[in-house]
């Protein structure tokens, strides 16, 4: 087992949260982004999500692991931040609390068509690389700590057994065309091509 930056949690959920935000820089609704997520299955969206952890903590873990992993930043948060509006703690962070929830702006926007891919398979190239890394060296130990720890949909199994039901080529290909739209932060991680995945290698 190897030691990374980060917690393993941390390190999965973080590229998931920035993709999210970094699609509110965008100028994708708030409440678009988390309907997306939780029509995949989440149980809440990555921006309310957000906001229950607290704006500054996941801009502080956020600037560590970028950091780290040579990653980008989105930008809203640290506007929200400096602003002082800090998430479900402070009453107002990416939306308004009140009574303990988040207000969500009604809308009938569309979401962009592959904003679900950018979400989650920001998640799975992430816990190929913490597999490959050997961090943890177990897959489904990885898949039960992400399910337990960041409530990633349960009945898909978890990050790398939701992997496993779309393929190796298939997510390889996907995080090819995502880099090619959205940047090198989504270049495939080895480990798919080295047949991590099913324990081929």
């Amino acid at each position: 087992m190897s030691q990374r930056a980060g917690f393993v949690v941390n390190r999965i959920l973080m590229p998931y949260l920035n993709e999210a935000m970094r699609a509110a820089d965008e100028g994708v609704p708030l409440a678009v982004i988390d309907r997306v997520a939780t029509d995949f299955g989440m149980p809440m969206g990555p921006i309310e999500l957000a906001d229950v952890v607290g704006l500054d903590v996941a801009l502080h873990v956020g600037a560590i692991l970028a950091t780290a992993y040579a990653r980008p930043q989105a930008k809203i948060i640290q506007s929200l931040v400096a602003s002082k509006k800090l998430g479900k703690k402070s009453g107002e962070g990416f939306y308004v609390w009140q009574e303990g929830k988040a207000i969500k702006p009604h809308t009938t926007v569309a979401p962009p068509t592959d904003l679900q891919e950018r979400l989650i398979l920001s998640m799975l190239n992430e816990s190929m690389a913490v597999l490959r890394e050997q961090v943890v060296e177990d897959a489904d130990l990885l898949d039960a700590a992400v399910i337990f720890g960041t409530g990633f949909a349960p009945f898909r199994g978890g990050p790398l057994q939701y992997a496993r039901s779309l393929g190796a080529e298939a997510v390889t290909r996907t995080l090819e065309q995502l880099a090619t739209r959205y940047g090198a932060h989504f270049q495939p991680d080895r480990g798919w091509r080295d047949g991590l995945l099913d324990g081929t290698r």
